[in-house]
């Protein structure tokens, strides 16, 4: 970007800076560059924290150590690696070939990997000892649960006071391939009064045409990126805890997902072994949500599938947990996630449906959240929780049946969902409320307000 001016204001007229080289104005590339990069992540691209820097416990195949280090590891908010290489004057022409060794032995971390790398760091930075629930705590909080897939595609950031020509025409290139590779240029400038200060410019891909320059494969993988961090609106479990989607004490069951066939008979023998491995109950909360069965031990859902897979396949890697575990509807925490209402939902509907009910009649999730417009799930999540859903013992399954886990808003009421029932002349027949009591949608609609013709 050597059309970039910067200019010193005074008295109405404008002086041009004169610019200096970061070796000219006393800067070093790991005391001063590098900690500029370290206290403000922003330099790589929007939405980065740092996870690591000088990096270098790289392995090969065979588990022996490589010397090669890394200036600075990062993650992106969309759960993306990012790999930065800082040269604080001219880069050297083969900068972006050492960039892509770093991305290609990265590609292979697992959350696992970054956990532990991320808990060192932050204890290096802190000078105290940072625990490694604290450090995946941090990397969940930024990025959401991690998806092994996006771990597998880094993203490439140089920095640099400038590039040798060979080195922008191998980026643009690497770029029409695919990969995801950005230019930063760093410059100072020296003031009148002898401060210096330092601009931070994107050269490539070019900012504002990026979507006009960048190939048909990167414009498909953004593309992409932004329907997976929509589809995911953050992490599976927060979103899932926050919502209340899923009642407190609720038994879920694990059903291995996306390996292969023998690891998958691996595991259903490990589980056949000691039927207390395949089972956990539910709680919300967001850290720790699963108390595993096996041992009586809180855990996150991937922590037990990784166990799983270590202990009865003998494969160490990463996996998204939410996929394994599955209510007794036969739901994933993933796909429940994904139909979970957001926080800014407007309730106003069910509560006045709720405070209308009669008594002696009953009705059930599917058709109030086919009112009220959302799903059963989040529905009866939101219930669990809320004072203002009076007459909530209405509400029973699709079968008539009274919900697992139902309370009272006021904690010393002792009757039963089904008891309340029945003094209201509800009949049962089992567990079953009978069909002749059950309130059909039309009057559901009708209570909200939203009275339908003849021919509607």
């Amino acid at each position: 970007m050597s059309g970039e001016r910067v200019y010193s204001i005074k008295g109405g007229s404008a002086f041009p800076l004169p610019t200096v080289s970061l070796a000219e104005a006393g800067f070093r590339e790991r005391d001063d560059l590098q900690e500029w990069v370290l206290a403000r992540p922003e330099i790589l691209g929007p939405d980065v924290m740092v996870v690591a820097f000088e990096f270098d416990r790289w392995q090969d195949s065979r588990g022996d150590r490589q010397r090669d280090r890394l200036d600075v590891l990062g993650l992106d908010s969309d759960g993306r690696l990012v790999l930065a290489e800082l040269k604080r004057d001219k880069a050297p022409d083969t900068v972006e070939m050492q960039a892509i060794k770093y991305a290609a032995m990265a590609s292979r971390f697992t959350e696992t990997d970054l956990v532990s790398y991320h808990a060192r760091f932050l204890s290096s930075r802190a000078g105290a000892t940072v625990s490694e629930d604290a450090a995946r705590d941090a990397l969940q909080e930024h990025a959401g649960e991690l998806d092994p897939d996006q771990l597998r595609q880094p993203r490439i950031v140089l920095v640099a006071g400038s590039f040798v020509p060979s080195t922008s025409a191998t980026v643009v290139w690497l770029s029409e391939m695919g990969l995801d590779i950005t230019l930063q240029r760093v410059q100072a400038y020296r003031t009148a009064a002898d401060d210096v200060i330092v601009t931070v410019s994107q050269l490539f891909p070019v900012p504002d045409v990026e979507e006009f320059t960048i190939s048909p494969q990167r414009a498909e993988a953004a593309a992409s990126q932004t329907r997976r961090r929509r589809k995911r609106e953050g992490s599976t479990v927060v979103r899932l805890a926050q919502a209340a989607t899923i009642p407190d004490a609720t038994s879920l069951t694990m059903q291995p997902v996306a390996i292969d066939a023998e690891a998958l008979a691996a595991i259903d023998e490990w589980i056949a072994e000691d039927p207390r491995r395949g089972r956990a109950i539910w709680s919300n909360n967001s850290r720790q949500p699963l108390r595993w069965e096996y041992d009586g031990n809180d855990y996150r859902p991937s922590s037990i599938a990784q166990t799983a897979l270590r202990e009865a396949a003998g494969i160490e890697r990463s996996i998204r947990g939410p996929s394994w575990w599955f209510t007794p509807e036969g739901k994933s925490l993933t796909e429940l996630a994904e139909e979970t209402t957001p926080s800014g939902f407007d309730w106003s509907t069910l509560h006045t449906i709720l405070n209308s009910m009669p008594k002696g009649r009953w009705t059930t999730y599917g058709d109030l959240a086919d009112v009220v417009g959302t799903a059963p799930q989040p529905l009866g999540g939101h219930m669990t929780n809320c004072p203002e859903c009076v007459n909530a013992y209405r509400v029973l399954d699709a079968s008539g049946q009274t919900r697992t886990g139902f309370r009272w808003n006021d904690g010393t009421d002792q009757r039963t969902q089904q008891g309340a029932l029945e003094a209201e002349g509800v009949v049962f027949a089992g567990n079953r409320a009978g069909a002749a009591h059950r309130l059909p949608e039309e009057a559901l609609r009708e209570l909200a307000g939203e009275y339908i013709s003849d021919g509607a």
